[in-house]
């Protein structure tokens, strides 16, 4: 009984204070809130960089990063489709430098072995790790999780490299 007192008593205030209020609407005192103007959605025109592989006739692809200065290399879905089931990647090592159309690395499969050659020059700086346990990975999703090596170039590529629709025309031929 004793806790519902204080309510009663709240109960009691709130209905002696609105009956007190006047009953006209109140003005604000404060103009700036009334006729702020409604906040304009902000327009960003920013937009990722345009990252697109580029392919060579070796059936390679290289893709340059956000930054610029290194491209992730890998062998295209053709390459690998056509290699078949891959049993052993030799990876290059890091710290390697190379030059451009160099050999680094080599696939092998159950029907045969191709070298891995670099369109581009620079410093390897990382290797997908996991093709070493498991070189079949390559075969799952050459393009993306199947990357082989990431290199920082010291020179744009100057070989023949092309768009993805001129590698699927190079590829039909």
């Amino acid at each position: 009984m004793a806790s519902r007192l204080p309510i009663a008593r709240a109960a009691r205030q709130f209905a002696s204070s609105a009956a007190r209020r006047p009953s006209a609407p109140v003005e604000f005192s404060c103009r700036r809130w009334q006729a702020a103007p409604a906040l304009q959605s902000r327009l960003f025109s920013v937009s990722a960089a345009v990252r697109e592989k580029q392919y060579t006739e070796d059936h390679e692809w290289i893709e340059k990063s956000a930054d610029g200065k290194t491209y992730t290399l890998g062998i295209s879905e053709y390459a690998a489709h056509a290699l078949g089931d891959v049993v052993y990647i030799e990876l290059p090592q890091i710290d390697l430098e190379v030059s451009e159309s160099d050999a680094i690395g080599a696939v092998e499969s159950v029907k045969s072995a191709s070298d891995i050659n670099t369109p581009v020059s620079g410093t390897v700086t990382e290797v997908n790790k996991v093709l070493e346990e498991k070189p079949a990975q390559i075969n799952k999703d050459p393009e993306g999780e199947g990357w082989i090596a990431k290199i920082a170039v010291t020179e744009e590529p100057t070989g023949k490299l092309m768009t993805e629709e001129e590698y699927k025309a190079f590829t039909e031929d």
